[in-house]
């Protein structure tokens, strides 16, 4: 997709076909949050986000390969799970819990 429009559900249904369900679009149109530090922001017609102080892109017409792309560095970002983000995790489903009831 080339457009503004639609680039991050572009992206976010590439993620999902590729089984990462948990992204959020932002509400803004354009970002997109895979993980904990790993936000994806469509801009000037490429995919944007960093890692760590390295800025990485993808053209935004290839929302197939941004989404491997991503999912790699999902991936890898998983394996070392910051121990405060379980806790936040947690408090979260509880609180959606209770509002169910």
């Amino acid at each position: 997709m080339s457009g503004r429009d639609g680039a991050a559900a572009a992206l976010r249904a590439e993620l999902e076909r590729l089984g990462i369900t948990g992204a959020c679009e932002l509400g803004d149109g354009v970002t997109l949050s895979v993980w904990v530090g790993l936000v994806v922001r469509f801009r000037d017609g490429f995919y944007r986000w960093r890692e760590g102080s390295v800025k990485c892109r993808h053209l935004g017409t290839d929302p197939t390969g941004c989404a491997i792309r991503i999912a790699r560095r999902h991936a890898e970002l998983q394996t070392d799970v910051p121990l405060w983000w379980e806790d936040l995790a947690k408090i979260l489903r509880e609180e959606a819990a209770e509002d169910r009831r």
